[in-house]
Order: structure tokens, then sequence, then C-alpha cells
């Protein structure tokens, strides 16, 4: 969305922005004009700063004045604006102005709070309902008039997009009649009902709920269903009513009996004719009816009526993900205020069928729509507060033996080298209870979609022989740079190895032994990871790698004619390295951006949907080959440039994120050289950009890591805020190079004490 944002340093013009990010009611805003260009972007707060919808400025007559930067992107601006402000998505008023602001929709539908219901069996009708509770947008509705009634006539529990509940005002809108339903009628009499509706209709409406927050509700279309089809009546283009049919009349005759329940178009309760047969579905005769076995062509000609056609009904699709086994939270529609554990047990076109767990009875499974808003993922309870029915005794063979308890995710623990710790702070409090091998895929699969690079993180995980845990294989996936990789894993089956499992898994990835695992960290971890840098802490539990000598275990040697065969991808590595080696330490590095040969981009990169098994085993064979490479060039004579230049392994740099949090776009300035012991600089770090820094770092004896601050963005503030352990974490350098670079990075940041600190 885009809104219209008060420019610092200039409290009289506003500028045009988009919303890049939100975190709760900080947004993260980026200037129109800059593009992709995340230089610039700055945090604001929705509560204290002046911000308004786009068209604000001139409908107040408020100038429209660009920043700085975006008039050195841009010479024609205002033409920019023009574009800006007639394509733009406008964030609502409501969320940027007036006491609501920054409030979600879903907190308007506050307790006290009043909607309109339409009938559930008469179209033209609606009624008055006062909400009682919400959780997560599902709502515990009181009928107007209704105080001191049971609980079972008064109240009802909907989501708040359900298609029958409306705004304030809406009855009169559509021209409806405001009347309580029959079911309610004969609690009152006629002249409380008419008292009731006077003073309702005299109340002021509560402006905070409008159409807006019901703005993604269906859209109910229109019909083609006739009363020869066995319908009782069809109110209007949109609704009509259907009641169950039943036999048990005079001479035989067909009558509708029971409550009848009003219907549309995409109604997920009425299906057509067969699609019990075709599903393999019993169908229920209509009571009455006289016969073993129910069938439709009888019935239709003993009823002398016409099976509503397919084209009625919405087309049948299958795009959905729902399978067997998989696992939700269901509302029991015999108590709707329960929401329960369910299990799929089955899956038809659209239609999924439930087995409710923690019923006090059993009862037959329940056949839903996957468009039901009665369903919801898991932990959907947990993250509103809502009391959530399952087993007294968790399920599975063994009582228990098979059943994972709950997999906390720790985020405040120590994340390691592959571990993004911003995306394990997204992932939710916890996974499970429930089957073990499904419970552990499922977090192994958020892990991994967690990392830097998911493709790392899923060779360390794949199943090797030396910590194999005769579980189950299980193939997980994993998407990097447009590509997919998969590798099998060993997951153990049963609950008593699932901690050892969390544990050593946390260990394999070089993390807390805390970050996931059945036990919770509140506040402090037990393991004092918080404290420990990760040069400290790998001591303690990271890989210790040992460069094997002759054969690698496990897998397969890529033996050829009994000479080793260089994998592809350290081939491209080594002419890189070897490239860079006949270079002076003075030279400018001119190779494109994104080419092989610079950018280093293959060294982790695995062939497409390739099994990853192989090459985890070619892997100490890469280092053997790394040595090789050394051993030559040790008996090769030193040119004068190797001399002057050590030789480093280069390593690919994790991925991370730096931003700016000013207003005001970085002004480039130019930087001159500096001497051997003092550093002079012509402009202050702060107002570096990425391409200063870059230059900056190709003048020193660490240059070839010039491209690791071009391909993460580091802009002269965060290059000041490096330190040993950033650096570490974030390049996967070793000490000796690591200390190198923090060299140069202290000299600068005393340059810059010594120069624009006062």
């Amino acid at each position: 969305m885009k809104l219209e944002v008060c420019v610092k340093g200039e409290p009289e013009g506003f500028w045009v922005a988009t919303i890049i990010t939100t975190c709760g009611q900080l947004l993260l805003l980026r200037y129109e004009g800059y593009n992709e260009d995340r230089r610039a972007d700055f945090w604001c707060d929705i509560m204290t700063a002046d911000l308004h919808p786009v068209g604000w400025s001139r409908q107040h007559g408020r100038e429209m004045r660009p920043p700085e930067g975006v008039c050195e992107k841009h010479e024609n601006w205002e033409a920019l604006l023009e574009k800006a402000l007639s394509e733009a998505c406008s964030a609502p008023a409501n969320l940027l102005e007036g006491p609501h602001r920054g409030k979600n929709s879903l907190d308007l539908l506050a307790p006290g709070s009043s909607v309109e219901l339409q009938d559930g069996e008469d179209a033209g009708a609606a009624w008055v309902a006062l909400i009682e509770d919400n959780i997560g947008g599902r709502l515990r509705l009181r009928y107007a008039g209704t105080e001191g009634l049971p609980q079972n006539q008064a109240t009802l529990w909907l989501f708040y997009l359900h298609p029958f509940l409306h705004p304030p005002g809406w009855a009169k809108e559509h021209g409806c009649t405001l009347t309580p339903p029959a079911v309610l009628r004969s609690l009152r009499s006629e002249e409380e009902w008419n008292e009731l509706r006077q003073r309702i209709s005299s109340q002021e409406q509560d402006g905070d709920i409008t159409g807006e927050l019901f703005k993604d509700q269906q859209v109910i279309s229109a019909h083609s269903f006739t009363e020869g089809m066995k319908l009782e009546a069809v109110f209007s283009d949109q609704y009509f009513l259907v009641e169950m049919d039943d036999l048990r009349g005079d001479a035989g005759v067909t009558e509708a009996r029971g409550t009848p329940f009003l219907c549309h178009r995409d109604s997920t309760g009425i299906l057509p004719v067969q699609w019990g047969l075709k599903n393999g579905v019993q169908l229920s005769p209509p009571p009455g009816y006289q016969g073993q076995d129910f069938d439709w062509a009888d019935y239709l000609k003993q009823c002398e009526a016409e099976a509503a056609p397919q084209h009625c009904f919405p087309t049948e699709q299958s795009d959905h993900n729902f399978k067997e086994s998989m696992m939700l939270e269901a509302v029991n529609p015999l108590s709707p205020e329960h929401i329960h554990v369910a299990t799929i047990t089955r899956v038809r076109g659209q239609h999924i069928w439930l087995r409710l767990e923690g019923l006090k009875q059993s009862v037959p499974e329940l056949i839903t729509h996957v468009a039901s808003m009665d369903i919801f993922p898991v932990s959907w309870c947990e993250t509103n507060g809502c009391s959530l029915r399952h087993p007294r005794k968790l399920p599975g063979p063994g009582n228990g033996k098979y059943t994972c308890p709950k997999i906390y995710f720790n985020h405040r623990c120590f994340s390691g080298p592959y571990l993004n710790k911003g995306r394990i702070a997204e992932l939710p409090q916890c996974i499970g209870p429930g089957n073990c091998v499904l419970v552990l895929k499922e977090v192994l699969t958020l892990l991994i979609n967690a990392a830097y690079k998911p493709s790392r993180v899923l060779r360390e995980l794949q199943l090797d022989e030396e910590a194999r845990w005769h579980g189950q294989g299980e193939a997980l996936k994993a998407k990097y740079k447009g590509k997919s990789y998969r590798a099998t894993v060993d997951i153990v089956r049963t609950a008593d190895r699932v901690a050892e499992f969390c544990r050593k898994t946390c260990i394999k990835l070089e993390c807390c032994p805390n970050l996931f695992g059945p036990r919770m960290v509140l506040e402090r971890c037990s393991e004092n990871c918080s404290v420990l840098t990760k040069t400290k802490y790998t001591q303690y539990y990271g890989k210790k790698k040992i460069k094997p000598v002759g054969r690698p275990p496990g897998g397969h040697t890529n033996l050829e004619g009994g000479m080793k065969r260089p994998g592809r991808r350290r081939k491209r590595r080594k002419h890189f390295f070897v490239h860079k080696k006949k270079r002076s330490s003075a030279s400018v590095d001119s190779t494109p951006v994104g080419s092989p040969q610079g950018s280093g981009e293959e060294e982790e990169d695995l062939d497409e949907e390739d099994s990853l098994s192989e090459d985890s085993a070619s892997e100490p064979q890469d280092e053997q080959q790394d040595d090789s490479e050394v051993s030559e060039k040790k008996s090769q004579p030193p040119s004068p440039t190797e001399k002057s230049r050590p030789s480093r392994r280069r390593r690919k740099a994790r991925s991370s994120s730096y931003s700016d949090d000013e207003n005001q776009p970085p002004s480039p300035k130019s930087l001159r050289g500096e001497a051997p012991q003092k550093l002079h600089l012509d402009s202050s770090p702060l107002e570096w950009s990425v391409t200063d820094v870059v230059r900056f770092i190709r003048t020193t004896d660490c240059a070839p890591l010039a491209r690791v601050f071009l391909d993460q963005e580091i802009d002269g503030q965060a290059l000041l805020l490096l330190t040993l352990p950033t650096v570490q974490e974030c390049m996967d350098l070793k000490l000796g190079p690591a200390i190198k670079l923090c060299h140069h990075i202290e000299r600068l940041k005393l340059a810059f004490y010594q120069q624009f600190a006062s």
C-alpha cells in the first residue's frame, strides 16, 4: 500500500511512500521514486508519525515536495508524482488517522458492538445481534432482546466473513425487514418486539463498523434453480429455501418438515443428484421411503420432480492441498462453542472427511467443504487464546509411543551460522502434538525455509551412515535461487527419542541445543548461549572437521579410471582462485556482477532436483582438493604478486540485510588513498554508500572480500557496526581473515572518531 508521509527536514512538505513491511505498529517505508533501492528505507511509528492516505495533501492544500534523493534520481518528479497519485493503492484512512489508527480491522468488532444478521430462513429479513466475544474473527453473537434467555436459542457463533453478517444499517439500505428470527418471536409479545425495534432504529449507529470490514466476504451470485427441482420456494435471484423431504404424510404425499435453511448458488451444504454415489457416501432416504435401497430415478418419478442439473452448482475444483492424515482444528457442529483437534480421513474433490478428537461420545465423521469457515490451521486456537478440545490420551500405537509432544521454537537461543534468526522468530511458537514423523518433518521443513541457504541446511540434515537413527527416511525439499533440492532425512519414530533427536540436530546445525525441542525456554537458556560468540560456541557444539586420508566415508567417491574427478563447482572455484592470484593487490575488481567467475555463486549450489546425497559424500574430497591446490602452488615459484599478497580461501558470504534508518538518502562521497598507519578520510563513513564501502575495502589487503560487501549491500553505517563475531557469523570467515578485516574496520573507526565524532 501507499501513503503520504511528512519529509524529514521539510515539516510542511509531504511525499508518497510505499509500505515495505510491517511489524506491529511500526511501518518500514520507501519513498516513491527509489524503486528497488532500499538504502533510504526508514521506520516510523503509525501512532506518532504524520501519515495520511494518498491524495490527502491536495485535498487540504498541502505542498507535495520530493526528498533530495528523489530529485537526484528523477528530473521530472512532477510526472512521477502524478503517476503515483493515479495508480496508488492507498492505505485506508481509518488505519492512519483518527482514534482507531493502527488498529487491526478485527479489533473494531469488539464486545458490545452490534451487527445485523440476515435471517437463516428469510433472505428478506434481518435482526440486530450484539458481539459478546471475538476470538480471531470468530464472533459469539447474541440476538438483541434475548437477555436472560437460554444460550442455545439466543446465541450463535459465526466467522466475521460469513455472508449473512452485515454492518448496522444494512437491512434499511437493502430494503430488508428488521424482524427477529421466527424461533424467537414466541418468547416476547408483538408489542415488546415493536418497542425494541423502535429503540434500535433510533439508536445512533456505530461508525466503527462499516462495510469495509466485510469487503472480503463471498459475493452472492445469481442462481439457476427453480421450484420444480424439489425446492419449497425461490425467494429471489440470489437466495432460495431448502427443506428435507418427508414421505410420512397422508397417502405418501411428499411433505417438507423440519427447520428449513437458506441457500445460495455457492452454498457448500447442497450437492447435485448422485454425488453421494460417486463419492462413496451413503445417502439417507427420506423418512417413510418404501424400499431397502434408495434409487434416485424411482424417487424422482414417484415425486414427479426433476433433478437439479449440474450447471446449477459451482464447478468442482481440486486446487487445494488437503491430504489424508493431515491434522487441523475444527468446530464441533453439535456444540459450536467448542473447537476440536481433527484428522482428515478422506478427501473427495472440494470436500474433506474429519474425525473429531476429544469427544465424550463418538459421533460420525464430519463432511465439510475446504472453504468452510469452521476449520482452522494447527495452533490457531493457541494463537488466539481459545480453548482446544483434544483427547486425554493421545492417539497412536502403544499408548502414545509414536506420539510426539509439542516441539517449541525458542527463537531467543543462538541460531548458528546457517539459520536466520529473524526468520526463526517468525515461526509459530510450537508444532504438535501428533505423529512423531509428521511433526518432526514439519519442524525440519520450517527450519530449512528459515535458513540463509536452505540447500546447505538440507545437506547438513541428510541421512548419513554415521548419524543413522534407524528411524524412518523422509524426503525433504528446499528451494534456493530458483532451484529445487531434495534429500532423504532420517527421522525418529518414537516419542522417547524425540528430545535426543532435536538436540543432536541442533548441534549438527551448530546452533544452541535448545533452539528447538520439547522444552520451552522462557527467560534464560540453560546453555547460556546468549553470551557466547559464534567462535566460542562452535568450540563447544560445532562440528570438528577432520580431513580424511584416502577414500572418504559414505557414498560414492566419483572415481573414474583410478583418478579423482573434481566436482564442477570446485573446478570453477579453482579457476577463480588462480585468476585472483594473478592480479595485483592494488587492482580494481571489474568482474561483472553475477558472473560465475567473480561471484562464486556455484560454491554451494547443487544441480536442480539433485538428491544431495552424492554432494555430501564429495565434500571431504573437495577439502582434499583444496589441499592439493595449496601444495601445487607451493611447488611453483611464486610470482611478485603472490609474494605481496598471501593466498586465502574465499568463502561465499551468508545473506544478511542492512538498511539505512534515515529518511534522507545518503550522498555518495569520494574517498582518497590513506597512509599505511594513519588513515585520513575526506568524508564521514556515516554517509558512505555501498559503492564507497566497496571502494574502501579494495584499497586494503582484503580486496577479495569486496564482492561480499557488494552482495550484502553493506553501507557506511553498517560497516561501522561490524565486529569480529558479526564478521565471522555473517561472512563465514575463519578467524585469521576475520581479524585482518576487523583490523581495517577498527582503523576506519579510529579515523572516524578523530575526524568526525566531535
